[in-house]
């Protein structure tokens, strides 16, 4: 028989463990050898008698058959194995085969994994080839217990192996997760064994759902072929699984021809079409046909109705959730705990959580799943204080995790900031590292994520490298994650470990981050090469890749290089939405370029993009640097009335800054008495800021104590009160505590290679140079008569820790005369270095660019763009 499939046949010896079968040259002498009937008997006594009437006879150990077989209808494992365990030698090796097969059925069906071990044991001592029967039990034990490595070394033992052998270790692979592996086995059943073992109605549904679970359409089309060589192609169950596979893999028209074509159906078949349907997001079609099974007499099950209930999740219908929930509560459904659970993520994802904690109220007998239904609902909808809460709660009522708990519980400690939320964090982590869930990946990467948004990223690196097996969450989590706690070019090198490794590729969530951090360091080169790697894979249109990508050229480009930002806007044509529009927007109004706002907030509007907070933010806070109060006020009004966007606490501080900056300080005040919201921290900061602008020290004293009378210590406001008194010739009064900030970090791309200087840090290799040539700008300026900020004193250039000015100054020594100087920063500038980066652009006659985190400045000429 020649191989039925070339496919198969090239993915021979797959299989983790080396099976003792040789690997035919030819083919044809080795199934002849396989397929050799061994000769051998096995040695059978009748004792139905004994058996029968066991009173009737005493069982001793001059009789071990008898006894084990009487131990063995009486179901008397501990007995049998005591008794083994405790005779000699010479008695062991009288145990028939027939006992022995008895014997491992009984470890079977009591799941006895160590008994089951210990008569394993006994029967590789005393026989030395498998007979099927011995061996076909042994098969079935192993893969009931989940023991794959005894199973495949009792497979390669075996004389002879039928249909049942290779069904029985196909589906053990299959059940355990081994998917290739199982496919591989089914591959060598048809290689090798001929009519011994053709493929039934046990093993096509088997392969045709480790397929599925591939996700290998080629794959599955191949054994659908196989399957009606055979002639399956009426069975209900084999095309059942047919349909499944079809839908698996996304090809829902295969599936539909498959449910079309058959002559009879049962439940199963329904279910099988119209969860593939729900999982391909053909909703509208899956309750049609939801609808037509009850129309053809089939009523559906809890399958059914967990289906239909979460379709109505996904598809966002409320109506048609209800509907849902009415019609499971009448068929008394309701009572059972997956359709509850169900109902509950349902009402949860509607953010009804009345309802929601109305059906969990209602569940007798809650276990894991449902207090993670709650925990899930409240962490995926905003309301991760509950979920924490509820965790809590669960803990309380006894109720044991399990890895989705737990998963859902560090996810909600993510998004909250409390510090007794992170001691829950901590704690939910050592129980996952006691109980073995952290080697879930699912924990794992929900770990990673906590610790990377608790400001711990050096805990989050040591769960990614203690991790076994790593996903592309698990890569896109520790990238981002080394990005928000300013480690970009760790961030950076990750990717390319990622890329140059057997890692998954990036996806969207992956390159999103990267771009990122090249946005944040100002490498404008490495985002160059990952917008590369994007139009290759064809993922230039995936998710939020082209604002990012749109980001990471404004951000890396400054002012006089806007052809590539333009560019990569031009290329979303058609698919721009509000996100799109507001970073050019946020670009040009940070630039004092409000003309170009107008413009393009107009070009916006007519575009039929509805704008959002952000653009009204943008427009506001370009309207305040151009002096605009008019405009800016009048924005500020339409925002509401004709583009029904409520003021937020960002736009109340806009006007304050809008009315401030143009001296308007008891209006700004009044804008701020008549909020209706509690104005936070960034309000009265802007108010601080029109007072040290405008010297109004009674003002800005009363900005200062609202300030920190929230509790924020920032540096930046103490900055502020700092110039205030300054300024207007006064000294500081009383202890502020105030935080002192990470220290400045600034970064310069030179020939492609981005550096980086952090305040205080004199390790780059050209310091003393860099040093020496800030001290030279210094001295120029004293001699041209450049006021020198008193705050600058004659503190040594490293000790000040104005990283910018070390940034500029190796720019200085290795950029070519008159080429513009581009520096990104992570905090704001002080007026020393303003004034310094002034002084350079006029005597130098280099432009130079500071991107900060929210502010551009472009310095030529001695003038900035930020207009003071």
């Amino acid at each position: 028989m020649s191989p039925i499939s070339l496919q198969f046949s090239s993915r021979i010896h797959r299989l983790p463990i080396p099976i003792p079968i040789p690997i035919p040259p030819g083919g044809d002498e080795f199934r002849r050898t396989i397929s050799r009937n061994y000769s051998g008997s096995i040695k059978k006594e009748s004792r139905r008698n004994c058996l029968l009437n066991p009173s009737s006879s005493s069982f001793t150990s001059d009789d071990p058959n008898s006894y084990l077989h009487h131990l063995c209808i009486q179901r008397q494992l501990k007995e049998a194995v005591g008794f083994l365990s405790s005779v000699g030698e010479g008695l062991r090796a009288d145990i028939e085969e027939e006992t022995f097969v008895l014997l491992v059925r009984l470890c079977e069906f009591e799941r006895a994994s160590d008994e089951g071990s210990f008569i394993y044991a006994l029967v590789s001592r005393f026989i030395s080839r498998l007979s099927l029967r011995l061996g076909n039990a042994l098969l079935s034990m192993f893969v009931r217990l989940g023991n794959l490595s005894d199973a495949w070394y009792v497979f390669g033992r075996m004389e002879r192996r039928d249909l049942f052998s290779w069904n029985v270790l196909i589906g053990g692979y299959a059940k355990n997760g081994f998917l290739e592996d199982s496919i591989d086995l089914y591959g060598r059943m048809l290689w090798i064994s001929g009519v011994d073992a053709k493929p039934d109605v046990f093993t096509f549904p088997c392969v045709l759902r480790a397929s599925g679970g591939l996700k290998n359409l080629r794959l599955g089309r191949e054994i659908h072929v196989h399957l009606l060589k055979y002639g399956y192609e009426s069975d209900v169950d084999v095309l059942n699984a047919l349909i499944t596979m079809y839908a698996k893999c996304g090809d829902l028209s295969g599936a539909a021809a498959v449910f079309d074509g058959m002559s009879q159906r049962d439940r199963i078949s329904w279910n099988a079409i119209i969860s593939g349907c729900f999982g391909n997001g053909e909703f509208s079609t899956g309750l049609r046909l939801f609808f037509s099974m009850r129309e053809s007499g089939f009523h559906p099950d809890l399958m059914t109705m967990t289906s239909v209930i979460s379709a109505s999740e996904f598809w966002g219908d409320e109506i048609l959730g209800r509907a849902v929930h009415g019609y499971v509560a009448k068929m008394d459904y309701g009572v059972e705990d997956s359709v509850s659970n169900s109902l509950i993520q349902m009402y949860s994802s509607y953010g009804r959580w009345d309802e929601a904690e109305t059906v969990f109220s209602r569940i007798e007998f809650r276990d894991a799943v449902s207090w993670t239904s709650m925990i899930s609902g409240y962490g995926n909808n905003g309301r991760p204080d509950k979920a924490v809460e509820t965790y809590r709660t669960m803990e309380a009522n006894g109720v044991d995790p399990d890895e989705i708990t737990v998963a859902a519980v560090l996810s909600a400690c993510s998004a909250l900031g409390s510090s007794s939320d992170v001691v829950v964090g901590s704690d939910v982590h050592e129980l996952a590292r006691s109980s073995g869930f952290e080697d879930h990946i699912l924990v794992s990467n929900a770990l990673i994520d906590f610790y990377s948004k608790r400001a711990s990223v050096d805990e989050a690196l040591k769960v990614f490298h203690r991790m076994h097996e790593k996903n592309v969450v698990s890569w896109s989590s520790i990238i981002n994650g080394l990005h928000i706690n300013g480690r970009s070019f760790e961030a950076l090198a990750y990717l390319s470990r990622m890329m140059k490794t057997t890692a998954p590729d990036p996806n969207a969530a992956t390159l999103v981050s990267a771009l990122s951090a090249c946005s944040r360091i100002g490498s404008l080169m490495r985002g160059k090469e990952i917008h590369g790697y994007v139009l290759r894979k064809g993922l230039a249109f995936d998710g939020f890749l082209p604002n990012a990508l749109l980001q990471m050229y404004v951000r890396c480009c400054g002012r006089g290089r806007t052809r590539l930002a333009k560019n990569q806007f031009r290329a979303s044509s058609g698919r721009r939405d509000a996100a799109s529009w507001n970073i050019l927007l946020t670009d040009y109004a940070q630039k004092g370029r409000v003309s170009a706002v107008e413009k393009l907030f107009l070009r916006m509007i007519d575009s039929g993009v509805e704008p959002d907070e952000i653009t009204f933010v943008a427009l506001l806070v370009a309207c305040s640097r151009s002096g605009m109060v008019d405009r800016g006020l009048e924005h500020f009004q339409r925002m509401k009335s004709e583009h029904s966007v409520a003021p937020n606490l960002k736009h109340y501080a806009c006007v304050v800054d809008l009315l401030g900056r143009s001296g308007k300080l008891d209006d700004a005040h009044g804008v701020i008495r008549e909020m209706p919201m509690e104005p936070d921290a960034a309000v009265w900061g802007a108010l601080l800021n029109a007072c040290r602008i405008h010297k109004r020290v009674d003002l800005g004293e009363i900005a200062a104590e609202r300030i920190f009378r929230t509790g924020e210590r920032g540096s930046g406001y103490y900055a502020l009160l700092c110039g205030l008194y300054s300024e207007s010739g006064k000294a500081m009064r009383g202890e502020t505590g105030i935080r002192i900030p990470d220290p400045g970090c600034s970064w310069i791309e030179v020939r492609g290679k981005t550096h980086a200087f952090l305040s205080g840090d004199g390790s780059h290799p050209e310091i003393e140079g860099i040093v020496a040539v800030w001290e030279g700008i210094r001295e120029r300026m004293i001699g041209d008569g450049w006021v020198i900020e008193e705050e600058e004193g004659d503190e040594l250039l490293l000790s000040c820790g104005h990283s910018e000015r070390l940034a500029v100054a190796f720019g200085l020594m290795n950029t070519s005369p008159g080429m513009p100087i581009r520096v990104t920063k992570n905090v704001g500038m002080c007026r020393a270095c303003h004034g310094s980066m002034k002084f350079v652009s006029r005597v130098f006659r280099r432009e130079v660019s500071v991107t900060e985190t929210a502010n551009f400045h472009h310095f030529k000429d001695g003038n900035c763009s930020c207009g003071e």
